[in-house]
């Protein structure tokens, strides 16, 4: 599990690689992660965006912008946390990920970003 805190702000990812949902003859590679976002601080704190940055074996780099996380903008209370799952498809068995979230403390509505570990996606046969 990768871990990272900023501002008080502990995000930890752990990576599942999918061999239902990946077709590896086909160049299809399926990995689901679990983000645990839990509020260090002591104030109460919204998640507005994400940013993430995603890299093939291969070098190829994309960026994945929007709006809270899967569908939600959650208000994350001191000492609470906020669990979801998602996933990214690659073109390659390995690859990584990292990034940012653009979150709001509730309390006086200033804006800053937590930083996202980079965290590594290998299909487990790749391991060996």
């Amino acid at each position: 599990m990768q871990t990272k805190v900023t501002e008080g702000v502990r995000i930890s990812v752990e990576v599942f690689y999918q061999p239902d949902y990946s077709q590896p003859s086909s160049g299809e590679f399926m990995f689901a992660y679990r983000i645990t976002i839990t509020n260090e601080s002591e104030y109460a704190v919204k998640l507005l965006r994400r940013h993430w940055t995603i890299i093939d074996a291969n070098g190829i780099s994309r960026d994945v912008e929007g709006e809270g996380v899967v569908g939600q903008q959650p208000v994350i209370e001191p000492g609470a946390s906020h669990q979801y799952v998602s996933g990214s498809a690659l073109k390659t068995e390995i690859g990584k990920m990292h990034g940012t979230y653009l979150m709001q403390r509730q309390y006086d509505n200033v804006k800053f970003k937590v930083h996202i570990p980079e965290f590594q996606m290998v299909a487990p046969y790749k391991l060996n």
